[in-house]
């Protein structure tokens, strides 16, 4: 022990501070134009995939398959061609027809299938072609293939290695997809099984979806000798109509957890969001060597799993994207969080089933991902909508999934629980706007306005648009002002380099010497903005943010009383209260003449973790509150020293 108190005084290391990224980001947003969903030249109303893949599934397992899309389109604007993508590396175009009619001329060069149609069409005129093509023998990250095992993962724009399409999330369309395959594959994809024609020793699958799907959640899923399970889940809003629910899973896989947690799951979801909407529900998981990379992917009714992911957490968060990423969609790349962020918030969200304090435990634990994953950009950049940024970005756990999963909390905290889940209630659940379509941030930002009667932008342009997080540096005054009456000056205050100021709603709880504690909330909309709170009853303390709802923030509190002159008292550190604490406690001191203060924090190793105060300080009582949601559990030192007086105590975190 003498050893560790020993390092303790003696190392000393410098906070790093994160280089300043300045307004950018904050102007970015303000100076867009292109807020809503958006429109394009035509209108893809439906993809009819016709896919001969019988060979896939047969040793040596080529990647090549020959297939033909029958594209129907409407018009949005006069046009007299249309262009598609199509990846030239795994795509060959043999040609294009209209249906019922000639040939038509195209280009297929940078990864562009350009068509030449046979006139000007003008709105809102159907159009319909068919492609005739073939895929490659080539590896492409979007079609895989392996040893009877036959796959598609395509996000964010992988559909255009396998068909040729619109590949952009704003364009959802139907999908009717028939496939070959020999009779001991069986095959799932989007949507329900038309039919399943046995021909000898060949297969047909017919699957046809009655919902729009993006690109990238079009999938199909098969294998040999695949095993196949359902279970039938009751519609909330009328029991008499009966959901499938599909579970396809590889000999040795244990998939019971996920079959017999998913009808809870989908009532659960449903009372908050609105009906599971779509025709079936389903799981295929892949064997693993196949290729698959993810843990799980949200592709419409028929998510893919990782063979060894048929766990709750996994099963949750993708089965939540059929509200939020495939029921309403992302408008553009850079409103992706509307699918990561609020899937992982509804992980939180399902929890609190058994609890708030065990979902306030998840949401902390997110943020705390946060805080160690953080990449330094926001969540949303205007730009992505134009450029789709690299995958590691786009689905950055720390800020995409985890940043954006608490944004939704402290939205929840802002507006209060009735209004937040009307909110994304609406959300699911608004055919004219949302439901089976798409939304951007800007979008969903008008809806919170419309339904809280409050003009919310100041809380997007904040916490979506800005990179990092507040740090807060407050102080609070309490002041004796006679006649029994007191007064309390609280100052907020940010203190970071590495981002402009953050507007919030803050809450202050006052402690009094008698009766019960007050909590105050306040909007804070400027930096260095004090608040002052009048009292006839003697307030002891001030405690901010006291039920930690702010989580995306670094804050601490200092406090001082303004005492009469000519009381005596000596320099004195005392024991933290609470202790042991999770996550915040107060370190009170006494100040007998006017010192310079240093008073921070070590680990058992004695390095200095934060520096709480490192300034001058007048006589007086002062009371630092600290919050310690970024440390992890165990024994902490905190250290007061001034020049005449040096003191050290012991304290315990405990999560």
């Amino acid at each position: 022990m003498k050893h560790i108190i020993s390092l303790f005084i003696l190392i000393c290391i410098l906070l790093s501070v994160l280089p300043v990224k300045g307004d950018s980001y904050y102007s970015l947003h303000n100076t867009s134009t292109n807020n809503t969903t958006p429109k394009h030249s035509f209108d893809v109303l439906n993809y009819k995939l016709n896919l001969d893949i019988y060979n896939c599934f047969k040793t040596p397992y080529p990647r090549s398959f020959i297939a033909s899309n029958h594209i129907t389109f409407r018009v949005d604007s006069v046009l007299n061609s249309i262009t598609l993508n199509a990846v030239n590396t795994s795509l060959v175009i043999d040609s294009v027809r209209l249906i019922g009619g000639p040939l038509l001329v195209i280009s297929h060069t940078n990864n562009i299938l350009t068509v030449t149609l046979d006139r000007t069409y003008n709105p809102p005129e159907i159009v319909n072609i068919i492609i005739y093509y073939r895929h490659n023998n080539i590896t492409d990250n979007a079609f895989y293939v392996s040893n009877g095992v036959v796959f598609t993962d395509c996000p964010p724009e992988g559909a255009r290695k396998w068909f040729p399409c619109w590949d952009k999330p704003s364009d959802k369309a139907t999908v009717d997809i028939t496939a070959k395959v020999p009779s001991n594959a069986r095959l799932g994809s989007n949507g329900r099984l038309q039919d399943s024609i046995v021909t000898g020793d060949t297969i047909y699958y017919h699957w046809i979806s009655r919902d729009p799907v993006a690109t990238y959640l079009t999938v199909i899923t098969g294998k040999v000798n695949y095993n196949m399970d359902r279970i039938y889940w009751h519609k909330i809003s009328n029991p008499n109509d009966s959901i499938p629910v599909l579970f396809y899973y590889n000999s040795g896989e244990n998939y019971g957890t996920v079959k017999n947690l998913i009808s809870s799951l989908m009532t659960n979801f449903s009372n908050k969001f609105g009906d599971y909407a779509f025709e079936k529900g389903g799981f295929a998981s892949i064997p693993n060597g196949a290729g698959f990379m993810w843990a799980g992917m949200e592709n419409q009714t028929l998510i893919t799993l990782c063979s060894s992911c048929w766990t709750e957490n996994y099963a949750v968060h993708e089965f939540a994207h059929q509200w939020f990423g495939d029921l309403v969609t992302c408008g553009t790349w850079a409103d992706v969080w509307i699918n990561e962020g609020f899937a992982t918030y509804c992980e939180a969200i399902w929890k609190e089933r058994l609890g708030y304090a065990i979902y306030k435990n998840d949401v902390n634990a997110k943020a705390n991902t946060y805080f160690s994953q953080n990449a330094g950009f926001p969540i949303s950049m205007p730009q992505w909508a134009i450029i789709t940024p690299h995958i590691d970005t786009l689905y950055n756990y720390g800020i995409t999934y985890c940043k954006a999963a608490v944004v939704l909390h402290q939205l929840r905290y802002c507006l209060g629980d009735s209004v937040f889940f009307n909110v994304l209630n609406t959300f699911a659940t608004d055919t004219a706007r949302f439901k089976y379509k798409n939304s951007t941030t800007y979008e969903f930002n008008l809806l919170v306005n419309q339904i809280s009667g409050q003009n919310y932008d100041w809380f997007f342009n904040a916490w979506i648009y800005q990179p990092n997080h507040p740090v807060y540096q407050n102080r609070y005054t309490i002041v004796n002002t006679g006649g029994g009456n007191w007064r309390v000056d609280f100052l907020a205050n940010q203190i970071q380099t590495n981002a402009p100021f953050f507007p919030m709603l803050l809450t202050v709880k006052i402690v009094y010497s008698t009766g019960p504690d007050s909590l105050i909330k306040v909007m804070n909309n400027v930096n260095n903005q004090t608040f002052s709170i009048n009292s006839d009853r003697q307030p002891l303390s001030v405690v901010f943010d006291p039920d930690n709802n702010i989580l995306l923030k670094s804050a601490f509190l200092i406090g001082v009383n303004n005492l009469a002159s000519g009381i005596p008292y000596l320099y004195e550190l005392y024991q933290n209260y609470p202790n042991p604490f999770n996550p915040a406690t107060n370190i009170n001191f006494d100040l007998p003449q006017k010192s310079y203060v240093k008073l921070s924090i070590y680990d058992l190793t004695g390095k200095e973790v934060i520096t709480l105060i490192n300034e001058p300080k007048d006589p007086g009582k002062y009371s630092v509150s600290f919050n310690a949601e970024n440390l992890s559990s165990g024994i902490y030192f905190y250290r007061l020293q001034t020049d005449k007086y040096s003191s050290v105590k012991k304290m315990v975190l405990i999560r």
